[in-house]
């Protein structure tokens, strides 16, 4: 058991190791999926899924009690936020990098949005760059993420679609 109660930082610090069952090379804090910790009563830990309906939800939430009771915490529930919806622009800046070594293009920042006036922006492919890229499916091993299709290097690769 813990003896205090832990801070809101080390509470997040903690939950930096909670990995994304989907894609486990991020944490479910570069996945910007924590909205809030607050350790006034217990913890609580709020989280917004990343669409209605994930698979993951359950286990992850699971998961951030599990790693909890783990460091000794006693009491912990979990809040789920629904409202402002998540959004890939959540996704932290090493989120991204972790992404593209992992060999899945990120999202860009503010893609949505652009996607709306501009329609389908390029993909560049995560392991040479180059944006000669076609879309193979918009559906990949996710929903979250479409199949694409490097035409110079010739490798295939998944997109996580901007939501």
């Amino acid at each position: 058991m813990v003896a205090t109660a832990p801070s809101r930082q080390q509470v997040l610090d903690w939950l930096a190791e909670v990995p994304d069952p989907e894609i486990p090379v991020l944490s479910i804090t570069d996945l910007g999926i924590v909205r809030d910790v607050d350790c006034d009563a217990g913890v609580v830990v709020s989280l917004s899924p990343t669409y209605s309906g994930c698979p993951a939800t359950e286990v992850i939430e699971s998961s951030v009690i599990a790693a909890l009771e783990d460091q000794g915490v006693a009491e912990v529930s979990i809040k789920r936020v629904l409202s402002p919806p998540w959004t890939t622009d959540w996704i932290s800046d090493a989120g991204r990098e972790k992404l593209r070594e992992y060999g899945i293009a990120p999202p860009e920042k503010g893609a949505s949005k652009r996607a709306l006036l501009q329609g389908k922006a390029v993909v560049p492919c995560p392991r040479c760059d180059s944006d000669n890229t076609e879309q193979v499916s918009e559906f990949g091993s996710t929903a979250c993420k479409a199949a694409y299709r490097c035409t110079d290097c010739l490798e295939p690769f998944e997109y996580f679609k901007c939501l």
